[in-house]
């Protein structure tokens, strides 16, 4: 709440609605330098696509683009894995929600999109104007993905991570009546880890701060994969 209303006072007084455009750009161009080379590392399977997407996680605006590229060429190793349970439960779902992150990051999604479309229906979920580096409508729309990732909604409001109280109607419908809530990054994981619903939000990020490392029990830097 306190980061939205942050943003929202930034933009107004400085005049520029996406002040981290020029950021996202460069992201989005090392995204689609790395992502044939990535793509290589992983299989078709569930769980290459899985790490293929956890890949990505390491793009941030507050991190330098080469160690971004060094990250990326490192394989993924989740220290909580729990991808066997996210199987199982994928299978079971009607219906994912899949909320993303980071812009230069839907190259990334999309081969894990289309391989969960397999077993359940899934939404892929955007914001609707720019914060930070979030991924919007615009950049799906300018990457030239929007008729590959199928429905794609936004949250409603344009805030890191979600906010439920200030999310749209559609969001908040979509939210109670998914199954699966597949949730991308750090900020999914600060909104929504302390809601009380087990076994419903899946979360796939690299923990690249202490508070979050320390909350999910693992070294900074780390890849997580799960189940809560």
């Amino acid at each position: 709440m306190i980061a939205t209303n942050i943003h929202r006072v930034i933009k107004e007084i400085i005049g520029n609605h996406d002040p981290y455009r020029v950021l996202k750009e460069k992201e989005m161009l090392i995204a689609r330098e790395l992502y044939p080379e990535a793509k290589l590392q992983y299989k078709d399977a569930l769980q290459g696509c899985l790490k293929l997407a956890a890949a990505a996680n390491v793009i941030d605006f507050f991190r330098e683009p080469s160690l971004i590229r060094q990250d990326m060429r490192k394989p993924v190793i989740f220290a909580v894995d729990d991808l066997e349970r996210f199987e199982a439960r994928l299978k079971s779902a009607g219906k994912v929600l899949y909320l993303a992150d980071n812009a230069g990051e839907v190259y990334f999604d999309l081969p894990l999109v289309k391989k969960m479309r397999q077993f359940a229906d899934v939404i892929y979920v955007v914001k609707p104007l720019p914060v930070q580096n979030d991924a919007t409508l615009e950049d799906i729309s300018n990457a030239g993905l929007e008729s590959d990732f199928g429905k794609v909604i936004t949250t409603g409001v344009a805030s890191p991570g979600i906010i439920l109280t200030l999310a749209s109607t559609q969001f908040k419908q979509e939210f109670e009546s998914a199954d699966l809530i597949f949730a991308k990054g750090m900020g999914h994981y600060e909104a929504l880890s302390e809601l009380t619903e087990h076994g419903k939000f899946f979360y796939c990020l690299m923990a690249k701060c202490k508070p979050v490392a320390d909350s999910l029990g693992v070294p900074v830097n780390s890849y997580v994969a799960m189940l809560q």
